[in-house]
Parts: C-alpha cells; structure tokens; sequence
C-alpha cells in the first residue's frame, strides 16, 4: 500500500496540492501537529468495510466495533451502513483499492476532496477535461487507483456512503470527539515540539524530512499513513490519544512512520527476487517499521524506548510483562542483518557510525 502511493503522489507534488489547512497548536513551528475532519472521515469509510487481519492492525484496534456502538447511540443508518456488503466485498477481491486511503491527505478540506471525487466519477475517470493544471492532477490521483469500470464504481458507492454518513452521524461525532481529545493535542503538541522534535531535528535533515505536518486521527493507532514529499512538504497521520496520559502514543507512531526510508531500504538490500515476489518482503516491512522505530526511540533515552515498545506490544494485542525488551524481539521478528543495517543508518543520521 505505501510503494503503491508513491506513484499516486508524483502529479499532486508538482502542483502543491498538499494545502496546509487544518487545526495546529504551533502553526508557526516545524512540524506543526494538526486535526482534520475529512481524513478522520476518509479513513473511517475504509476502517468500517475493511478486513484487518494485520499483527499491528491499519486502524485503531477495536474501532469499528466501537463506532457501531456510537452510531447505533445516535440512531444512525446511513449509505456507508446499505452499501457496506458490496464495498466489502470488492475491497476482499482487489485490496489495491487500500491504496486509496492515502488519497485524503492532498487535500486541504472535505469540500475540495468531495468535489474533486465527484467530478472524476462523472467523468467516469477521465482526466483529460479538467479545467486546469492543478485539477488534472488532482483527478489523476483517483484515476491510478481506480482504474476500471468496477473499481469506479466502488468510487462511486464509497462518496456516497461518505457523503450520507457525513451529514447524519460523522461530522457531529467528530467535533464532540476531538472536544474531548483537547487535553491531549496539547500534550502531543508540546512533548513534540518542546522535547522530542529538537532532538530529531538532524534526523529529520538527513532523511530529508527537515518539515513537514503531523495529524492526529481518531481512526489510527500504530499503523500511521505518511506522504513523503520534499524536503519540507511531508505528511504524517497518526493516532490521536484520547488522554492527555497517552499523548506519547502519537509520539510512538511518529518514530514508526519516519524510519520508512530506512526500512525499505534495509528490507529491499536483505532479500532476494523471489522473496519480493513472494511477499516475504512485504511482511518482513512490516516488522522492521516496528523494529527500526524502536532503534531510533531508543536515540533518544531509555525510558522513550521502554515505552515504545509497550505501545507496540498492546497495539498488536499483547499484554507486556516484566521483561518489554525480550517480548517485543520476539513478537515482532526481524533477520539480524536488518536490524544492523537499520541501525547502522540511523546511527549515520545522528551524525555517527
């Protein structure tokens, strides 16, 4: 799913369509932490008609079912509830549609997003009469993903059920909800950007991720959604805690999400053809996102990496005992060349070896 976007991303950055919009506690600093309801709204859409079977699960775990509660609190029957069986179904039979999920962040706004997706559906995915350049590329990205008359119309269910979930039951669950998460965006902004972003700074320069935005979703947990773009245009979405005694959980997926570049290359340099075939690769990715952001917690102290590891080991669904460090190695399983020449980069970042 990530390979997949960095195609997706290319006609989006030559336009700028990566608005910074949206709610930010340090709109003047570097790597400003923000809300945004159309994200939480995209992803939510995927979260309910998506299997998840993954060892850190693509959403926050037990999400789904704790929504179903909220809506049915609410009285809520929407599109997405009539046309959960057909977009479940298609999901199961072409996962590349997962991709799409990255789609949400190259947008400023649920209006720019929601008319963007319309206007491809109607032109029934043809790009080539958009009004102008900014347009075109906006149009491509929904054109690289859904590409056939099936997975169009799958596009077309899924704005509708968005659109109707939107108005009857999301919109006013989302702004009760961050209301409620104040305390800890405040938190995860000030652990950010007063403690644990300085520190990284020279790590950010060298992996050339100087700046860039991170927002917190109430659909996530460990398994964040990053769009790396230039130097100082980047996109991280992770968790949003729920208390202002979590906001370090949103720290945690950060560092998981920034030794992407590092891992891809560890995994790419430490298997072979048939195991990229395979699938192999792709799993072994996986466990080194995890394995590589404990490495480069651990930069920056003990307990940092302590707690990091906890997070990992309760998103997966482990309850961690005495002994974090041994539960963590072995739940989350990595070749020791990977592991050494994740290290090894991250040691060159912070300006040693």
């Amino acid at each position: 799913m990530r390979r997949l976007f960095a195609a997706l991303m290319v006609s989006a950055v030559a336009v700028g369509l990566l608005p910074a919009q949206g709610t930010s506690l340090a709109p003047a600093g570097r790597w400003p932490v923000k809300t945004r309801e159309h994200v939480d709204l995209w992803l939510h859409g995927f979260a309910m008609v998506s299997a998840d079977s993954s060892l850190v699960p693509l959403y926050r775990r037990g999400y789904r079912d704790a929504l179903l509660v909220a809506r049915n609190a609410a009285s809520a029957f929407t599109d997405l509830d009539a046309n959960a069986d057909a977009l479940r179904t298609t999901l199961g039979s072409r996962p590349n549609l997962l991709g799409a999920q990255f789609i949400a962040l190259s947008f400023g706004s649920w209006a720019d997003l929601d008319g963007t997706f319309e206007t491809f559906i109607k032109s029934d995915g043809n790009a080539r009469g958009a009004k102008d350049p900014m347009s075109a590329a906006a149009l491509a990205q929904f054109a690289l993903i859904f590409r056939t008359r099936e997975e169009r119309d799958f596009a077309r269910k899924f704005a509708l059920s968005l659109r109707s979930e939107r108005e009857k039951f999301h919109h006013q669950w989302w702004v009760a909800e961050s209301r409620r998460r104040d305390a800890a965006l405040a938190a995860v902004d000030s652990i950010w950007q007063l403690t644990i972003r300085p520190k990284l700074q020279p790590f950010l320069n060298h992996i050339q991720q100087s700046d860039g935005q991170i927002i917190l979703s109430t659909v996530l947990e460990g398994e964040g959604r990053t769009v790396t773009d230039d130097k100082k245009n980047n996109t991280i979405t992770c968790g949003f805690p729920e208390t202002r005694e979590r906001a370090m959980d949103a720290i945690h997926c950060v560092l998981h999400e920034l030794v992407g570049p590092l891992t891809a290359a560890a995994v790419e340099d430490n298997t072979t053809p048939a195991e990229k075939r395979s699938g192999v690769a792709d799993r072994l990715q996986a466990a080194a996102l995890v394995r590589g952001g404990a490495l480069l917690a651990a930069k920056l102290g003990v307990d940092v990496a302590r707690s990091y590891m906890t997070f990992y080991l309760r998103a997966a669904g482990r309850e961690p005992g005495s002994d974090v460090a041994a539960e963590f190695t072995a739940t989350f399983v990595l070749p020791d060349g990977m592991i050494s020449s994740i290290d090894r980069q991250i040691a060159v970042a912070f300006g040693g070896i």
